[in-house]
């Protein structure tokens, strides 16, 4: 079948227009995603402050601050900063003290921020949202809660005012933020928010392999981090005789109620030996942790440390947060419970885990 020549040139322009047209959109998308970049918009940007996160709370600079505490100035600061300041310092005073390098004052400020910090709970504390501070360090040292953007600007703030190198990064996605600290020249992950959920240090002084699993961020714009010398599973890691022993080594640490412990092998472990080693360390995590009665679950990872050896990583986390009350107090409370509702028994409440109110979280996101 021939076609005229008007068809074949009718034809060609309907080619050179599609081609138009998909060059436009690629304009358009790059022009967009430029204009979204600048107003902190986008899936992704490649700055540290002035992102926004969950569409509601903003990174912002926490250099004002440290940098009127390290000069001893306090004159470019308004009440508010200067109201900042003042908390800040009875922390690093009762936290801190001149024996301590570089890492005991961070691991200090993790440990105050993840166990003292979620301690102060309850109907009365001030529930997180923007108008309560909880993305800032106003609010959360104020209110003692925070979302994940308080927990990393604080913890940033404080390693500023001791001299120690820090960033808050942003996940790709804009829902979770947390921190890169500095130590020795190389860098480490913290994610305080986390850690104040479970109460152990899954999330301090992690590698980028470590994170990985769990978080995902601008690689091309933060630092690598691939320290191990300051991640205390991987220091810290108690030397077994092979595989087989990992039952007696998991059973001992669980009696002890071991929040985070870690072990290496002897003679390291083959790969012939990675399937019978992860069938021993799930059977057991597994069981444990279907079980509700036990009021508490486990979690496992393997990481490898400067030598590319491997350590078996386990993690201990409660269900839940107990109320806890003296007997003459819980007897009180199911006396009046009963006079109204005698059907109900006292052991019916075991659990009454928090809702995340404290500053805590159930995912790896900024969960409210």
């Amino acid at each position: 079948m021939k076609t005229g020549k008007g068809f074949k040139a009718f034809c060609a322009l309907m080619a050179i227009l599609v081609i138009l047209s998909a060059a436009m959109g690629f304009v358009n998308y790059f022009g967009q995603k430029k204009l979204l970049e600048q107003s902190g918009e986008a899936d992704d940007v490649n700055r540290e402050d002035g992102v926004t996160i969950a569409n509601e709370y903003k990174i912002e600079s926490t250099l004002k601050i440290s940098d009127a505490y390290r000069n001893e100035d306090t004159s470019k600061l308004d009440d508010r900063e200067k109201e900042t300041l003042e908390m800040a310092k009875k922390v690093i005073a009762s936290e801190i003290n001149s024996d301590m390098n570089a890492y005991k004052k961070e691991y200090a400020i993790y440990k105050y921020l993840t166990s003292k910090m979620k301690n102060d709970t309850g109907l009365l504390t001030v529930i997180p949202n923007s108008s309560a501070d909880s993305d800032n360090p106003y609010g959360t040292l104020k209110n003692h809660t925070a979302v994940c953007v308080g927990y990393a600007t604080t913890f940033r703030m404080f390693m500023q005012m001791l001299g120690i190198e820090c960033k808050v990064v942003h996940s790709t996605d804009l829902t979770h933020t947390w921190d890169l600290v500095k130590l020795k020249d190389e860098w480490y992950h913290v994610d305080c928010y986390m850690d104040a959920e479970t109460g152990n240090n899954r999330n301090f002084n992690a590698t980028d392999e470590m994170f990985a699993e769990s978080h995902e961020w601008n690689r091309d714009f933060f630092p690598a981090a691939n320290g191990t010398e300051f991640n205390p599973m991987i220091t810290g890691a108690k030397e077994i005789k092979d595989i087989y022993a990992i039952p007696g080594w998991l059973k001992d640490n669980i009696d002890k109620e071991t929040e985070s412990f870690s072990c290496k092998f002897k003679d390291g472990i083959k790969e012939e030996d990675e399937r019978s080693a992860r069938y021993i360390v799930e059977t057991i995590i597994n069981s444990i942790s279907w079980d509700d009665t036990n009021g508490f679950y486990l979690e496992y990872q393997w990481v490898k440390d400067s030598h590319g050896d491997y350590i078996l990583c386990v993690f201990r986390s409660n269900n839940g947060d107990d109320l806890e009350l003296s007997d003459d107090e819980q007897n009180a409370a199911d006396e009046a419970i009963a006079e109204f509702f005698p059907d109900i028994q006292p052991e019916d409440f075991v659990d009454y885990g928090d809702n995340g109110d404290n500053g805590g979280n159930g995912g790896y996101s900024c969960g409210y």
